[in-house]
């Protein structure tokens, strides 16, 4: 089983969320358009990842199209706190069983990083907490 290392370039914080749960926030203005860092977790089947999922609430997990999945739930790995946005203020870039993050603008010391996860577990039918003027109302 291969495991992916967490990298962070900028500093953050974990604290409670509006949107869902614990939130990551910046502890520090981050440009836009910049590198957050790498999310860590270990490659496992994807038919693995979903057998997991059916099993918790919350879940960190990213499929990627080769029948892997990155479990994303190991100590340190502060990214997989990023929480889901229809506006968000991020994006998630997938390449070779890597999961990377970037800023899509400019974010302020203390704001909540938020990325839209796109396809989910969920198939619709979880309520969005996101509270974006645009909101889709679901996952």
């Amino acid at each position: 089983m291969e495991m992916i290392v967490p990298k962070l370039v900028y500093k953050v914080e974990i604290a409670r969320s509006k949107i869902a749960g614990d939130g990551l926030y910046a502890a520090v203005p981050i440009p836009a358009k910049r590198k957050l860092g790498d999310m860590g977790g270990k490659i496992v089947s994807i038919r693995t990842a979903r057998k997991i999922a059916k099993q918790q609430k919350s879940i960190s997990i990213v499929e990627f199209e080769d029948d892997k999945a990155l479990l994303a739930d190991i100590p340190g790995n502060d990214l997989r706190f990023i929480n889901h946005s229809c506006a968000p203020n991020t994006y998630m870039r997938l390449f070779r069983h890597r999961v990377e993050f970037y800023t899509l603008r400019a974010i302020k010391k203390g704001e909540e990083l938020t990325c839209n996860y796109g396809e989910t577990h969920h198939e619709g039918k979880l309520k969005c907490n996101c509270g974006a003027s645009q909101c889709k109302g679901y996952l």
